[in-house]
């Protein structure tokens, strides 16, 4: 399966006076597990849409590999996808379902049933293939959209916030399992989620969204520990934004007019440093939460 690269070249969406994706540029790699991530209406998953072929752009171009798609039929445009409530048929059970793509391409049905029923072991479905969807969890139905998004061999996938109706464990079981996947495919990939965690734990790159722009893309590490605007810092996580002229000048050292942030972990309070490894602040502690692994003080 040889997998193409992505160019989205100043893609722009607008309905009516709401601007949806605002000249939008972006190349991925082939290959590459690439993340939109942003808060609702940020753009992402218009711009998603729009390289399935369910949205047409105002103006700008999509191209796989050389292959200009931007006026390409969906059918014609040799993608997976994975939707948010994973679109299953109801009425065909587990290999049906699975196997429906190759159906269409008139793939042979000895073929056909041979290859879903290797996906569906792919994707640790063994022995499911005649269950109703009906019958499926949450998690089996996410994996039969899995097997049939890549029973075909296609190019490209797409997948739209395909773990939002999971529970928390299933959750973080199953973005293992996605990455998983990939890395064994090797299939460009292009991943819709609000969820930060979720974005940093699965990708290769990051391209975090706002008001129809992207703020910033880059590996998961640089987006957190260097955010590029302060919507990037905050959106990734608690952070304290030091703006520039708020701190005074230490004698000795330069002001650089720098922005600063500080994530919240990279404060440790301890009571027993003295000397000159002793910092005071003084503060006043207006919040206190508990989440498990430590305390978030406000």
């Amino acid at each position: 399966m040889k997998s193409l690269p992505i160019t989205i070249d100043s893609v722009s969406k607008a309905y009516g006076s709401y601007v949806a994706l605002d000249d939008v540029s972006l190349d991925i790699q082939a290959g590459e597990f690439l993340t939109l991530l942003g808060p609702s209406g940020s753009g992402k998953t218009t711009l998603l849409m729009a390289l399935a072929g369910f949205v047409r752009p105002d103006s700008g171009k999509l191209l796989l590999g050389d292959r200009d798609i931007t006026r390409l039929a969906p059918n014609k445009r040799d993608i997976g996808i994975v939707f948010q409530n994973y679109a299953l048929f109801p009425h065909m059970n587990v290999l049906a379902n699975v196997a429906y793509p190759l159906a269409l391409r008139k793939t042979p049905r000895a073929e056909a049933r041979q290859r879903a029923l290797a996906t569906l072991a792919r994707v640790k479905l063994d022995g499911l293939a005649e269950r109703n969807i009906a019958a499926l969890s949450g998690g089996q139905r996410q994996r039969v959209a899995l097997a049939r998004a890549i029973v075909f061999e296609p190019r490209v996938m797409l997948m739209d916030e395909p773990l939002s109706a999971l529970d928390k464990n299933l959750r973080e079981s199953m973005q293992y399992e996605i990455r998983r996947l990939h890395d064994d495919l090797g299939i460009t990939t292009i991943y819709v989620t609000h969820d930060q965690r979720e974005a940093l734990i699965m990708s290769d790159r990051i391209a975090v969204m706002n008001s129809g722009r992207i703020q910033q893309i880059d590996t998961p590490q640089r987006i957190y520990d260097r955010p590029s605007t302060r919507f990037v810092a905050e959106f990734m996580g608690e952070a304290n934004i030091v703006a520039p002229g708020s701190v005074r000048r230490v004698d000795g050292a330069e002001a650089s007019g720098e922005t600063l942030m500080i994530r919240a972990e990279s404060f440790h309070l301890d009571a027993k440093l003295v000397g000159a490894d002793a910092v005071a602040l003084e503060g006043i502690l207006r919040a206190k939460a508990f989440r498990g692994e430590n305390w978030l003080l406000t």
